[in-house]
Parts: structure tokens; C-alpha cells; sequence
């Protein structure tokens, strides 16, 4: 069965959800933690009137369920709810870099990646400006310089990164390499397969190589969050403008 065989048969209940502005707020609220009655009223601007029934049908379907005066989601409820989080946080994250998107090659972006492109809502587009023509660059090697470990996957490869993940690797930091066939093969050449060949008894370094055509950038840290990708026709990595995600961590 399919997902549009399955949303055929789940047509009325899937609908009911996203169709009523109080059973998605209701579920949402209630995925950040149990809430009671006022509170729901708080969140959603709506009385008790209009928020009982609407709750009443959460618990028919076991979505919900009550402890003293608390509302809580079932364990259903949380796969549920879970779902409708991540449905809306991956349609504000397309609609908020919509520009970004439609100007680079998606196809290329391993499908794990894309079904977690929701988790990029809170990034910014960097991009080179002006007098500014190695941003971008300069912002990842920095990435790379600051990390505690480091997680990659890598459609292009230049010597300041294969310098900055050499010495990272030799300084005890944690790195983890994936690359594709292409890739692999300019590591075989001069001067990346001597930079490798100084690697290899340091465990803390893998590099693992995918018999598959990705075209996507993305480096890993701690603290950071980075993705590249080719421009549309696939042709051409963009070095120019990536997505950069900074965690709170590393504000502190």
C-alpha cells in the first residue's frame, strides 16, 4: 500500500486533524507537555465551551487522556502529534528558504536527509557579498577550527578543507567522512593521498565511501550545522551560499 492508498483510507480522520484549528492546537500544545484546561484556553484564544468537546474527541480516540486535571497525550498521541510537528516545521522550513531551494539541485540530497529538512527551520542563508567572495568558505573552515567532532558529508573537496580536517584528526577530535565514488577518487591523487596516508593510524578518523551520486555538503559539529548543495542543473557546487545553523550552545 502506498502513502496516497494510505491517506484514502484515513481521509476523515487525517482531515478532522488539520481541517480544525483547535484539535491541531490542542495536540501540538499538548506535545510540548501536559497542559491544563486554563491553559489550553491561554494558548488557543478559545473558551471552554468550543475546547471541551474538541478534547472529549481527542480521548475517544486515545489521543489523549486525563490525570486529575491535566490533559496529556497517549503514547499514540505522541507518535500523532509528533507527526503534525514535523509536517508543519518541514513546510515552514521549505516556505522560509523557498529562494534557496528552488536555486540549487535537490535531487542529489540522500533521501534520510531530506525527510529531516524540517530540522533546518532555525538556520540562515550565508551567502559571499561584495568584497566578502570567500564568506561562505571561511565560515566552514572556522566551523571546522571551533568543533569538538565533526560529522560530513563531502561532493567537493579543496585543499583548505583536507588541511583543516588533517589537523583536526591530529589534535584527537572525532571525525566522520562520507564521501562518494568521485570524491574518493581525487583522494587518491596528489596531494590528498599523501594528507590520507598521515591519517591512518589515527582511530578517531573514518572516512567511508558511498557507491552513490550525492551532491550535497553538509558538515556536522557540535556547534554547527552547515549544507551545501550543487545549483540547479547539478553541474556546479555552489561554494558561494550554504545554509548555516548555530546552536545555543554555541552562543554561550
Amino acid at each position: 500500500m502506498n502513502h496516497f492508498e494510505i491517506y484514502k483510507k484515513m481521509d476523515d480522520d487525517v482531515q478532522a486533524i488539520y481541517r480544525s484549528r483547535l484539535l491541531t492546537e490542542i495536540l501540538l500544545s499538548l506535545n510540548e507537555g501536559s497542559k491544563k484546561l486554563p491553559q489550553l484556553r491561554e494558548i488557543t484564544g478559545s473558551t471552554s465551551q468550543a475546547l471541551i468537546p474538541k478534547l472529549r474527541e481527542l480521548e475517544a480516540d486515545r489521543l489523549i487522556e486525563t490525570k486529575g486535571r491535566e490533559y496529556f497525550l497517549t503514547s499514540a498521541g505522541k507518535i500523532v502529534a509528533s507527526g503534525i510537528a514535523d509536517s508543519f516545521v518541514t513546510f515552514w522550513t521549505i516556505n522560509k528558504f523557498k529562494h534557496f531551494w528552488i536555486r540549487h539541485y535537490l535531487e542529489g540530497i540522500p533521501s534520510p536527509l531530506l525527510k529531516e529538512i524540517g530540522c533546518l527551520y532555525e538556520s540562515e542563508v550565508l551567502k559571499d557579498r561584495g568584497m566578502k567572495i570567500l564568506n561562505v568558505y571561511n565560515n566552514q573552515l572556522k566551523m571546522l577550527k571551533e568543533a569538538d567532532h565533526i560529522y560530513g558529508i563531502s561532493s567537493a573537496v579543496t585543499e583548505g578543507y583536507a588541511d583543516s580536517i588533517s589537523e583536526r584528526v591530529k589534535e584527537g577530535i572525532p571525525i566522520e567522512l562520507i564521501v562518494p565514488l568521485h570524491v574518493a577518487g581525487e583522494l587518491k591523487l596528489s596531494p590528498y593521498v599523501e594528507k590520507l596516508a598521515a591519517l591512518k593510524n589515527h582511530e578517531n578518523f573514518k572516512l567511508m565511501v558511498m557507491d552513490e551520486d550525492i551532491k550535497v555538503g553538509l558538515i556536522v559539529t557540535d556547534k554547527h550545522l552547515s549544507l551545501s548543495l550543487y545549483k540547479k542543473e547539478g553541474i556546479e557546487y555552489d561554494i558561494s551560499t550554504c545554509l548555516l545553523y548555530t546552536s545555543d550552545a554555541a552562543d554561550d
